[in-house]
């Protein structure tokens, strides 16, 4: 034991992947070209990580996959530019599934990086965790309209939607078991779907509705949130758009089973910005236009009994029960593959989160079969979560819905906290961990850039849809992200400080300063932290 000791607390002398001692190393999960690329290897035992998963995608299924996972064409470009920006050079520093924790605990002031670290692990626990509820409740409330559509007698109930979720839920977990290895197959198809789809509703709408005349579509201004500026009422209704951005953190919670993630996770995190953006170009002047165009009356189509205004203005353009779901299955099948996504990256988050002993049940939920090299245990806490959060709505929609809020202010909480920490680092002129993918000169502008869009949408978002505010439209979001918080500190406190073990204490850079680990680190990291087992 004492020799085995000793291998591991030696620091690596150099950088390439052929010198490293990798016989030293324990026996990955995962042999051959599954593991990556040679330098994949290299950077897993930088991180002090072992493969445990199969890297099954490469730098194009990747765009596919964040994309099926934005699923909007309204990627709101300008804005969010700035925040992707970061996450594709921060992913470039540390590819891990670990993601915002990983970085924070490397960049975060030395006092306070592993609370911050720990911190930031819970957020983005919490963030994915409420993601799925949310997607899959979408899911099925569209499914529902298209009922309330076919059948005026229907009546949606809250228990039609919660059971129509945890099926839909459940099935997007058996594939991410059983069918994995599928997964960048059928997130590219989904994704191409969600391309092409866009296209074929703004022909159909075009070619089929009546028009509304100019004055209507350009100068009319509907405040239904009945808020005392429009300007007011516009940040507060952004919050729809900020669920995109969860589309490209999705991505950099899958390295480990990317091909050269290194690389490739920055370029496929901009790829899905050029094209989504691309497409968000296209928005404004065709499908925003079309719709405000084709959309017919306006306080009509919102009253619609289906729950979704486009439901209505399908159904109106085509006087058709048959194309109006066919038209609404165009989007229906990303959302599904959004599941399928959603899954994959918060089963991914918790498991490398409970390979640190960040969470209570880490030794479970970190374990990996060798047979499926899928951590199926971090799918069934998922899944499991999900129906609890699910089964709330039997109950009360408002708390289902500061639930789902919960979810994209969580995300948003754990980039404000890493992309701070960047700033600050640079503000104090300090070096970043090595990274191939650089903002070079323009990182400090855009980090402020990020940040200054960052912390007004947090706030909005908290913000209640409409007033005046009562128990049934109150926000409770905020409360909610208070109370992660308050538990993570008081948790982290009493027992995680004990246990955690920040990724950082693993690191040992093999680039010329390499980091000596402490004796109780290469314990951590030769036993029970660094198995699966």
């Amino acid at each position: 034991m004492a020799e085995q000791r000793n291998q591991v607390v030696k620091p690596l002398e150099t950088a390439s992947a052929e010198d490293m001692q990798l016989d030293d190393m324990e026996p990955p999960h995962v042999s051959g070209k599954l593991q990556g690329t040679s330098e994949d290897i290299m950077h897993m035992n930088t991180l002090g990580r072992e493969q445990e998963t199969i890297r099954m995608f490469t730098r194009k299924s990747m765009v596919g996959f964040g994309s099926s996972l934005i699923v909007t064409w309204e990627t709101i470009l300008t804005n969010s530019s700035a925040i992707i920006t970061n996450g594709a050079e921060l992913s470039s520093m540390a590819a891990t599934s670990g993601g915002q924790y990983h970085w924070v605990s490397e960049i975060a002031p030395s006092r306070a990086q592993r609370y911050l670290s720990y911190l930031t692990g819970w957020l983005c626990i919490a963030g994915w965790q409420g993601g799925i509820t949310g997607i899959g409740m979408l899911v099925a409330t569209v499914i529902q309209g298209l009922i309330t559509l076919s059948n005026p007698d229907y009546v949606a109930q809250g228990w039609h939607g919660t059971l129509i979720t945890i099926g839909i839920v459940t099935l997007c977990a058996l594939f991410n078991s059983y069918g994995a290895r599928q997964l960048p197959l059928v997130e590219s198809c989904l994704a191409l779907l969600h391309f092409c789809g866009l296209f074929v509703i703004i022909i159909i709408l075009w070619t089929l509705a009546p028009r509304n005349n100019a004055h209507d579509a350009f100068l009319q201004i509907h405040n239904g949130g009945g808020w005392n500026s429009a300007g007011l009422s516009f940040m507060v209704g952004l919050y729809p758009l900020t669920v995109s951005l969860n589309g490209f953190d999705s991505q950099v919670h899958m390295s480990e089973e990317t091909q050269d993630a290194h690389r490739a996770m920055p370029q496929s995190i901009m790829w899905s910005t050029y094209v989504n953006g691309f497409l968000g170009l296209i928005m404004p002047d065709c499908q925003a236009v079309t719709l405000i165009f084709t959309m017919g009356d306006l306080d009509a189509i919102l009253q619609t009994r289906t729950g979704y205004p486009f439901i209505q203005i399908f159904y109106n353009v085509t006087k058709s029960k048959v194309g109006t779901t066919l038209m609404t299955v165009i989007i229906i099948l990303p959302l599904i593959g959004s599941v399928i996504a959603c899954i994959a990256t918060a089963s991914r988050q918790i498991w490398s989160f409970a390979r640190d002993e960040g969470i209570p049940g880490s030794r479970a939920i970190r374990y990996v079969p060798t047979r499926w090299s899928v951590p199926l245990n971090a799918i069934l806490v998922s899944w499991t979560i999900c129906v609890l959060l699910a089964l709330i709505n039997i109950g009360s929609a408002t708390a289902l819905n500061a639930i789902l809020a919960l979810g994209t202010g969580s995300i948003l909480g754990s980039y404000i906290i890493s992309i701070s920490c960047v700033t600050l680092r640079r503000l104090n002129g300090e070096t970043l961990p090595p990274h191939e993918w650089s903002l070079g000169r323009w990182g400090l502008p855009i980090n402020l850039a990020a940040l200054c869009w960052l912390l007004p949408i947090f706030i909005f978002i908290q913000f209640p849809g409409a007033t005046p505010t009562t128990a049934a439209n109150m926000n409770f979001s905020s409360l909610l992200i208070g109370a992660v918080v308050l538990f993570a500190t008081c948790y982290y406190i009493v027992i995680g400080r004990k246990l955690y073990v920040s990724p950082k204490e693993r690191v040992h850079r093999s680039d010329g300063l390499a980091e000596m680990r402490t004796p109780a680190v290469a314990r951590s990291v030769n036993g029970r932290s660094m198995r699966s087992t």
